[in-house]
C-alpha cells in the first residue's frame, strides 16, 4: 500500500497541500530536522527566494541520503520569519513539489529562528512503503 492522502470535502481545503497523510503499516518513517537556506559552503542565501530554495535543496540531500525524494514526503513544516513571504514560499515550495499529491503542511510565522538573519525553516516527515 502506498502512502494514502487525505482531504475529506467536509474540510475547506485552500492551498496545495493534503489535510491528512497515511503511511502504511511496515513503510520506513524517516525525520528531516528543519532546514534553513545555506548552502554546502556554509554561506547563508541573501535573499528569501534564495534561502527557501536552499532549504528546499538541502531537504531534497536528506531525503537523498536515505533513498528517498521529494515524493515520499508525508509532512512538511514551514516556518517564516515574517508573513509577507508566504507568497513567494509558495511560489519556492512549487518548484519542489509541483504535482499532486501534495503533503500535509503546516505553516507558522514566528518571531526567530536561530540566526536572526535566517528567514525560513524547512522540517519534513517521509515514509517509503
Amino acid at each position: 500500500m502506498a502512502i494514502k492522502f487525505h482531504n475529506p470535502s467536509s474540510v475547506s481545503l485552500s492551498g496545495k497541500y493534503s489535510l491528512g497523510g497515511e503511511v502504511p503499516a511496515g513503510a520506513r518513517l524517516f525525520y528531516v530536522s528543519g532546514q534553513v537556506g545555506v548552502d554546502p559552503g556554509g554561506k547563508l542565501q541573501p535573499t528569501f527566494a534564495g534561502q527557501a530554495a536552499q532549504a528546499w535543496k538541502n531537504v531534497g540531500e536528506v531525503l537523498k541520503s536515505a533513498g528517498m525524494t521529494y515524493k515520499d514526503i508525508v509532512k512538511v513544516t514551514t516556518f517564516l520569519t515574517d508573513s509577507r513571504f508566504v507568497v513567494p514560499n509558495r511560489e519556492v515550495r512549487d518548484q519542489f513539489i509541483p504535482e499532486p499529491p501534495y503533503p500535509a503542511s503546516t505553516l507558522l510565522v514566528v518571531a526567530g529562528l536561530a540566526d536572526p538573519a535566517m528567514l525560513v525553516e524547512i522540517e519534513a516527515v517521509a515514509a517509503k512503503a
